[in-house]
């Protein structure tokens, strides 16, 4: 798939010589996917991404990848911070309340592995914006397919079968810091942001199922 050119001014270069090991997944949050466009590419907001892909499927680039666009913020994953300079962006036109609309799902599942391909990305590194910033950010939001992506080795997938059978919050935390979450976030904000993830209709207290969202470390807890 092609891109169309969009040149957003909003970039620098990664700092220390970094280069992409993650790809971020956001939503856009706005009604019309062409003001997102805009306010993505104006000097204005100082924001940016190096992709957005229209409801219509459209595929348009904003930075190059080699660049570091605008558009990750405060946050961290497996431990390391400057997220914008070891990621790729790419906004999909949702209002976070609807579904992802067929033409850009497989828009993404063409744009993804040819970036994980050039950038050498596993499918541990394609993450959502609220993996990285829990409790500030919710895209790509509960309707957002993981699953699909899974399916197709392009995400980790959720699934472990062996949960514990009495789970705690400390093992919780310490499985969800494994993954990649960040460990100053509190417990309930730790549970939320895996749930929004893995389990997006979950509600209440922590309970096995939530283990699923981890890989099976051991079959005997």
């Amino acid at each position: 798939m092609r891109p169309i050119p969009h040149p957003s001014p909003n970039f620098g270069p990664r700092r220390d010589g970094l280069t992409p090991s993650l790809i971020v997944l956001h939503y856009t949050a706005m009604a019309d996917p062409m003001e997102a466009l805009d306010r993505l590419s104006s000097p204005e907001f100082e924001v940016s991404a190096h992709y957005l892909i229209h409801r219509d499927g459209r595929l348009f680039q904003l930075v190059d990848e080699d660049m570091r666009a605008w558009h990750a913020g405060a946050g961290t994953w497996g431990g390391l911070d400057d997220i914008n300079s070891r990621s790729i962006g790419i906004e999909i036109d949702n209002d976070g309340a609807s579904p992802f609309s067929e033409p850009q799902m497989s828009a993404l599942e063409a744009l993804l592995p040819a970036i994980m391909t050039r950038w050498d990305i596993l499918p541990g590194g394609v993450i959502g914006h609220s993996d990285m910033a829990p409790g500030r950010k919710t895209d790509p939001g509960p309707r957002f397919d993981w699953a699909r992506l899974a399916r197709q080795g392009l995400c980790v997938p959720s699934g472990n079968a062996h949960p514990p059978k009495h789970p705690t919050e400390a093992e919780f935390r310490a499985r969800a810091i494994a993954a990649g979450y960040a460990d100053a976030a509190d417990d309930a904000t730790l549970l939320n942001a895996v749930r929004l993830r893995h389990r997006p209709w979950a509600t209440g207290p922590l309970c096995s199922e939530d283990f699923t969202a981890f890989p099976d470390r051991s079959r005997t807890t």
